[in-house]
């Protein structure tokens, strides 16, 4: 079982920058995948990017590549994802989450952080 807690959400003009964080509880964090994925009122949740055990394999979305960067540090238990040149349509919750693999359907986790809200104005 891990604990996520996600921070590092706020208030950003286009064209700017937010880091998240993802802190898991428990010694278990390393032996998942985690996930980012991010939810918009009124529709559904959709991949961000993911990352493998050891960092050595990352995935994004297109409409995030090139801007978004995701890591982690084992030793600190937490991931993050690097958000670059902000725009207003990035604006939504974001969640980690955690998985056996960096799967891309938000239906493959079974442990979800409670969310961070990153809003983007124009």
């Amino acid at each position: 079982q891990v604990h996520l807690v996600e921070s590092g959400g706020g208030l950003v003009q286009a064209g700017g920058s937010l880091r998240l964080s993802c802190v898991a509880s428990g010694r278990t964090f390393s032996s998942y995948c985690m996930g980012w994925f991010r939810q918009a009122p009124g529709k559904e949740r959709e991949f961000v990017a993911a990352i493998s055990r050891n960092s050595g394999n990352t995935i994004y979305a297109d409409s995030v590549k090139g801007r978004f960067t995701v890591s982690r540090d084992n030793a600190k238990n937490t991931v993050y994802l690097q958000m670059n040149s902000l725009k207003p349509e990035d604006t939504a919750v974001y969640y980690c989450a955690a998985a056996q693999w960096t799967y891309t359907d938000y239906r493959r986790y079974g442990h979800w952080g409670q969310g961070t809200q990153a809003t983007v104005s124009t």
